[in-house]
């Protein structure tokens, strides 16, 4: 039996984005307890690869209860990069974090940016940045011309 729950974890890790679901964007907290993504800056590099600027709002509480990392997946839920956040922010309200290197499949119009805590994970408000759309309250993009 161990066998095969060994094998179930194996697997488990390496077909994680071949059983994406949609991403319910629809359901979320606005309470501080949850990271909040408060904006979004995407600049494609001449590569074709993108530079996400994500500003995140959180009730930092020391290292028992910070925003730890924030995403950006496609609307299926697969992950196309992740910001690992090293440090609580507490004084530091709202603040902003750079990933580049993002690679976005041609085909792929929307993304959405959602960031987490170390205590309640995923579950505050994400930004859906509509990648051929110059702006909006949540965004701005900026593309390679």
């Amino acid at each position: 039996m161990e066998i095969y729950v060994r094998i179930l974890l194996l697997l488990s890790m390496f077909t994680t984005s071949v059983f994406a679901s949609k991403v319910d964007i629809e359901t979320y907290s606005n309470s501080l307890l949850f990271a909040q993504v408060n904006y979004v800056d995407a600049t494609q590099r001449a590569s074709g690869s993108w530079c996400f600027n994500t500003s995140v709002r959180h009730n930092d509480q020391g290292w028992e209860h910070y925003s730890d990392g924030w995403e950006v997946i496609d609307l299926k839920g697969n992950q196309l990069g992740f910001r690992l956040l090293g440090h609580p922010h507490d004084n530091e309200q709202p603040f902003t974090r750079q990933l580049c290197s993002i690679k976005i499949p041609s085909g792929i119009s929307k993304v959405v940016v959602r960031a987490k805590c170390n205590k309640h994970g995923y579950g505050g408000k994400p930004i859906v940045v509509d990648l051929n759309n110059a702006q909006s309250d949540d965004f701005s993009v900026n593309k390679y011309q």
